[in-house]
């Protein structure tokens, strides 16, 4: 970081401190010491161990599985950060969870999304830095600045080196797994590069959650290298229907990516017999070693996120890192 600028502190909550690590690597700096803990009856306690005072300070956290506990420890987190007098408080929430209810679909439900977004500004955040938010118009249930950026990149740029013959031969196709996924999947070919766009029409169940049925591919995908696009791989139903809906009209090899990989439930075994050849993901949410397969790869996006801190604090432009 420039020198004469505000001192940085970087901390981290339990969700993924190897993440808070990448980015502190990438900066050159050290990660602030804190320590959580518990209260006998099971209450999380938090204490700030080195001074923060006139500091801009990022908090690096993503509310993943265990989700209500790693939220609540990164509000106590702020809460500790902001009566500790830090100059800032960043959030770097890479996977934003409670984010899949961004609106009302039936009477009497919640929008968590924006619940979420209210507690972490009651808290004291004074920014938030996150990726592929579950939809664009969460950015506006804030009124601080939220730095949104994509994982789409790293992705395309994965499979445009691993699948370059396929991709010069132009037998390449990106599916969009929903209707609501078009303009991401469109964005990836583009940059996958002499892609063909599909989609799959589902029907999602109301009346369970995770659940949904395939309906018919539209785009023409026979004889072609598919590759599934999303923003969230949760159990893994839309995936494997979805791979296994294009292996019947006719695809060669069905390729799969997300940047947030939660695999909550029966994912795993879902994937590990599922007709996806290669599943891709970001290290937005840790990857247990009971979750590790073989047909699993991990790609780091803490650089990215390493990069968009640095310009963030020299006051330099962000909107670069979109493109």
């Amino acid at each position: 970081m420039s020198a004469g600028l505000r001192e940085v502190k970087i901390f981290s909550g339990n969700a993924n401190p190897q993440f808070a690590e990448n980015i502190c690597m990438n900066l050159g700096v050290p990660l602030s010491a804190s320590k959580i803990f518990r209260f006998s009856d099971g209450e999380i306690g938090v204490s700030i161990e080195e001074s923060v005072r006139g500091a801009d300070v990022y908090v690096v956290q993503p509310t993943c599985e265990p989700a209500s506990e790693h939220l609540i420890e990164l509000l106590i987190i702020v809460d500790a950060l902001k009566r500790a007098s830090a100059y800032h408080v960043n959030l770097v929430i890479p996977y934003f969870g409670y984010a899949r209810q961004d609106r009302k679909t039936r009477s009497r439900e919640p929008i968590t999304a924006k619940l979420i977004a209210n507690l972490l500004e009651k808290a004291g955040a004074d920014r938030v830095i996150s990726a592929d938010l579950h939809a664009g118009q969460i950015q506006g249930f804030f009124d601080i600045p939220v730095d949104h950026l994509s994982g789409i990149q790293l992705l395309a740029s994965y499979f445009r080196r691993t699948l370059a013959k396929e991709v010069e031969e132009k037998s390449v196709s990106v599916v969009s797994p929903d209707i609501g996924g078009v303009v991401r999947a469109r964005k990836f070919a583009g940059q996958v590069g002499n892609a063909e766009l599909a989609i799959v029409d589902k029907r999602r169940s109301h009346e369970i959650a995770n659940q949904c049925e395939v309906m018919e591919i539209i785009g023409n995908v026979e004889g072609k290298v598919c590759i599934l696009v999303d923003d969230i791989i949760d159990t893994a139903g839309t995936m494997v229907k979805a791979a296994d809906a294009l292996r019947e009209r006719g695809a060669k090899e069905v390729y799969a990516c997300a940047t947030h990989g939660v695999l909550s439930g029966p994912a795993i075994d879902r994937v590990r017999d599922s007709s996806i050849k290669e599943l891709v993901l970001t290290d937005t949410i840790p990857l247990k070693e009971e979750k590790r397969l073989d047909k699993i790869t991990v790609l780091p996006i803490a650089p990215l996120f390493a990069e968009a801190l640095r310009r963030i604090h020299s006051e330099h432009s962000v909107s670069i890192l979109f493109r």
